[in-house]
């Protein structure tokens, strides 16, 4: 369900998308959108803030018609943790709820032969907080929910998550797995 609140943050974030095609501009001007969709006390619909105990939920929110962005809430249950990815595309990522515990790593060249994956650094985000978790050049990393409660991000993409071609690697050796998250949930448009 798409509340008038969420209506105009996704009409915001369309007009972003509409003006510039630059991954650093839209990550700049997205950020402070998040930031007040958190701060106004905006409120998840109950169906998804829901955790699985097998594996992250990734809720669709909306997807834009021509798959140039999507809008997920992603929700990972206590002590969940993803395996090393990237994402292919630009996201920015407000923590609506708990805390997400984020390790970088340096982004392999696609032309190096596969090695163990370089730590790039580490952060924790908490609620209220908002983070570009990825741009084209800059975008592995895993994520561990920490604390006494289910970790909720809202996050934006470039693209339809759940349909583009991601990488998962081992960080131990560098290899790839190609794989497409998909949904939790039936996409809105």
């Amino acid at each position: 369900m798409i509340t008038e609140r969420l209506r105009r943050f996704i009409e915001d974030v369309e007009r972003v998308v509409a003006g510039t095609d630059d991954q650093y501009e839209l990550t700049a001007r997205i950020s402070p959108l998040m930031t007040e969709l958190l701060t106004d006390g905006y409120r998840l619909p109950d169906e998804f803030t829901r955790p699985s105990p097998e594996h992250n939920m990734t809720y669709p929110l909306y997807i834009a018609p021509d798959d140039s962005w999507s809008l997920a809430s992603v929700v990972w249950d206590l002590d969940q943790q993803t395996p090393v990815h990237g994402h292919e595309t630009w996201g920015v990522v407000g923590i609506y709820s708990g805390i997400e515990h984020e390790v970088r790593y340096l982004k392999p060249s696609d032309t190096a032969p596969a090695a163990p994956l370089t730590p790039a650094g580490e952060a924790r985000w908490r609620a209220g907080q908002v983070t570009v978790c990825c741009t084209t050049d800059d975008d592995v990393h895993a994520v561990v929910a920490e604390g006494d409660e289910p970790t909720i991000g809202i996050h934006v993409y470039g693209g339809n998550i759940g349909t583009i071609k991601r990488r998962r690697y081992d960080p131990a050796t560098g290899e790839v797995v190609w794989f497409s998250s998909g949904w939790d949930a039936v996409p809105v448009r």
